[in-house]
């Protein structure tokens, strides 16, 4: 990976020739704004503001922000403003869109949405990237907040565009663990009979760019020494880059506990659309955002 921490990620961004302009949608929301100002006063994007141009400012200059250093669109409600926005993209002015105070249903209708042409063709689905201080690198975890129970088609398409972030980033070859609450085949256990045909595509030649490896446990695919005392052999054990989950609702707990419990720091894209895509929860940390922000640059400008 081309950066070791989010401070190195947001460093690399500054640096970036071309600025990516960011499209927030339905921008009337004062965490949002805050999130963004925070990202174009660092130098890592530039914005366009969508939305009810009178509530917009009034949130700026109680944050005390200037309407005048800002690019605001009007539109009346949030579907105007995911028109104006679907429109920048499809017109090449920006190359990222932010959720600011409409339903994440509304946005993702919009993306889905065949006449709008912001598909790439394949799944849509979310990746969070972790700084853990009990890991010695830099790691992904996808799907955690997309796609609810994915059968084996959705499981190969959210590692598919997950590798596709990660090669974006610099990984080359991802080491990829498929979760599953043990590391032996079960027929029934679906997760663990889904883990084992993603890994014999990959030895197949069918899923490229990566190296798959499961089923397996968590403490496997982030503990070498666990590894070692199970006898577990593989090139992934203690050293994968990305963790991909069973469904939404062990996705969710995870990052939840890498963040809340152990001391971890995230940042996550929705992915898998034309443009990379900022969803973050309202309630998320100011760092989260601003994370996201920044990946939602880097990547965008190295696809």
């Amino acid at each position: 990976m081309v950066f070791n921490s989010f401070k190195e990620l947001a460093e690399l961004v500054k640096q970036m020739p071309q600025k990516t302009k960011v499209a927030v949608v339905a921008a009337e929301d004062e965490h949002t704004l805050q999130a963004i100002a925070h990202a174009v006063e660092e130098r890592l994007v530039e914005a366009v503001l969508i939305g009810k141009e009178t509530k917009i400012a009034e949130i700026l200059e109680k944050t005390g922000e200037k309407k005048e250093n800002y690019e605001i669109v009007s539109a009346a409600d949030p579907e105007e403003s995911l028109q104006v926005a679907v429109k920048l993209v499809n017109d090449g002015i920006c190359g990222a869109i932010m959720k600011g105070k409409l339903e994440t249903g509304q946005l993702l209708k919009a993306i889905l949405k065949k006449e709008n042409n912001l598909r790439k063709g394949g799944l849509i689905s979310l990746i969070g990237f972790f700084e853990c201080p009990n890991y010695h690198k830099m790691f992904a975890v996808s799907d955690v907040a997309m796609n609810t129970y994915p059968d084996l088609d959705g499981k190969r398409g959210i590692l598919q565009n997950a590798v596709d972030v990660l090669h974006s980033v610099g990984v080359e070859n991802p080491k990829v663990a498929i979760l599953c609450a043990v590391e032996k085949y079960n027929p029934k256990m679906q997760e663990t009979v889904d883990a084992a045909a993603l890994k014999e595509e990959n030895e197949k030649g069918i899923i490229t760019g990566c190296t798959v490896e499961g089923p397996i446990s968590l403490d496997l695919a982030m503990k070498k020494d666990a590894a070692v005392i199970k006898g577990y052999e593989s090139p992934v054990a203690g050293d994968a880059d990305l963790l991909i989950v069973p469904d939404l609702v062990s996705g969710n707990l995870l990052a939840k506990a890498l963040t809340e419990l152990g001391g971890g720091t995230t940042g996550g894209l929705v992915v898998g659309a034309k443009v990379p895509v900022i969803l973050v929860s309202r309630a998320a940390s100011a760092s989260d955002k601003f994370h996201a922000i920044a990946l939602a640059a880097y990547v965008g400008g190295n696809t």
